[in-house]
């Protein structure tokens, strides 16, 4: 079982709200610090450990800063996020760019940092090399389609899902490699995301050994690192049970001694890109509950929505829902929890038993520091909120502003369409 603790009390976010209305986003700085800490310790062993934490879970420079003086890289995937690592002062090979479908003006940026290039698809090595040149280190992608069992809603099976190269390809991709005069490399694979079960991720770290293996001895090349990828999961459900990561890691330092050392291929650098992890469980989505409507179901209305969070209705994810100062009332309530958006699958809750909700009650629901406003739209002209840190000695910092309607307009030249009207 998961407590679901929150970092602050009913007064002190009364306080906060009193500054920056509702809804937003607010993160717990202390517990993601915290959090860092226990990856790097559990990994202490490993050479070379590196977290290079999920810009596109929490894409916001202030907490790409926080992970950068807890020792993590950047796992990038596109133009915008390369930059925000840049700004973040990451840079080098203290970036990964993982990206499929990749436009050469996104390899040239990954180039110019300085970051570890990894590869999606085996055309990329002459698309790279005729783009932007090849660099002196290379990383390609793993998929092992129907070679691992297994799969879920958000990636889906390996054989099913659009990223990575084939085992052969592998062989072939690291020989163009080789015979084109690329000296390092580098290993990546993800086929799983939001996995509880710690023995998913052993397995992973022997299919990713053995590659290394059967690669080094069948090409003559020297593998620097692997990346195991990220896909850690956290319990969003009281019920659930969170990753034992100290698990995970004797398990892995096992195969290591067992298939790494006697293969003479000793040290192998290993790297994580968790987001969901590290983040996930130090988010609240703050909203105040404005309606209740009574039909054939019973209705809580929030001023928060959809555009906020969409975890819920993209993938029918359960969040856990504590309403401010009602927490020891019984749960003897059943509501849907809805935003305002034109779409009936706007809820962030479907029948759950909460206390009674009145108009003006706050209500946080939990575990949305990653893929939360990272996923944020403007669908029905819905502005995106603010996002806050809480800091550890309980002050609170504005890292992003709430959008304006100044904002949501900026993109658009009234003046020429005022001008055609007058022709």
């Amino acid at each position: 079982m998961t407590e679901k603790r929150l970092p602050f009390t009913k007064a002190q976010l009364e306080e906060i709200i009193a500054q920056y209305p509702t809804p937003f986003h607010i993160y717990d700085e202390r517990g993601i610090r915290e959090n860092a800490r226990k990856l790097n310790e559990a990994f202490a062993w490993a050479p070379g450990f590196k977290e290079y934490f999920a810009v596109k879970a929490t894409p916001n420079p202030y907490i790409l800063k926080l992970c950068r003086e807890e020792g993590f890289g950047a796992d990038c995937s596109s133009l915008a996020e390369l930059i925000l690592a840049e700004r973040s002062e990451i840079r080098g090979e203290n970036i990964m760019f993982s990206s499929n479908n990749t436009p050469a003006d996104e390899y040239q940026k990954a180039r110019e940092l300085g970051a570890i290039i990894n590869l999606d698809d085996i055309t990329h090595i002459p698309y790279l090399e005729k783009e932007v040149g090849l660099p002196d280190l290379v990383c390609c992608r793993y998929n092992p389609g129907p070679l691992r069992q297994g799969g879920n809603a958000i990636i889906g099976l390996p054989e099913e899902a659009k990223y990575g190269f084939t085992k052969q390809q592998l062989l072939e991709g690291y020989r163009s490699l080789r015979d084109r005069g690329i000296h390092r490399f580098g290993l990546h694979t993800m086929v799983i995301s939001n996995e509880l079960d710690p023995n998913y991720f052993v397995e992973t770290a022997r299919m990713l050994f053995e590659v290394v293996v059967e690669i080094a001895q069948a090409l003559g090349i020297r593998f620097e690192f692997v990346n195991f990828g990220g896909g850690i999961g956290i319990p969003y459900r009281p019920e659930q049970n969170e990753v034992d990561v100290n698990y995970i890691s004797r398990e892995i330092k096992r195969l290591y001694d067992e298939m790494i050392v006697p293969s003479g291929l000793h040290p192998l650098k290993l790297f994580l890109e968790s987001g969901r992890y590290i983040t996930g469980p130090y988010g609240y989505l703050v909203t105040k509950a404005i309606h209740r409507k009574e039909i054939y179901k019973n209705y809580i209305g929030v001023d928060a929505c959809m555009a906020n969070l969409m975890r819920p209705a993209l993938y029918g994810a359960y969040h856990h829902i504590t309403v401010m100062g009602k927490e020891h009332l019984p749960h003897d309530q059943t509501y849907d929890v809805t935003g305002s958006l034109c779409e009936n699958n706007d809820k962030f809750a479907i029948d759950r038993q909460l206390p009674k909700i009145e108009s003006g009650d706050i209500l946080v629901i939990h575990d949305t520091g990653a893929h939360g406003y990272a996923m944020g739209f403007n669908y029905n002209g819905k502005l995106r909120s603010a996002e806050l840190l809480l800091k550890p000695d309980g002050a609170v910092e504005l890292i992003r502003r709430a959008e304006t309607l100044e904002d949501y307009f900026a993109t658009i030249d009234f003046t020429k369409l005022y001008e055609f009207s007058k022709c």
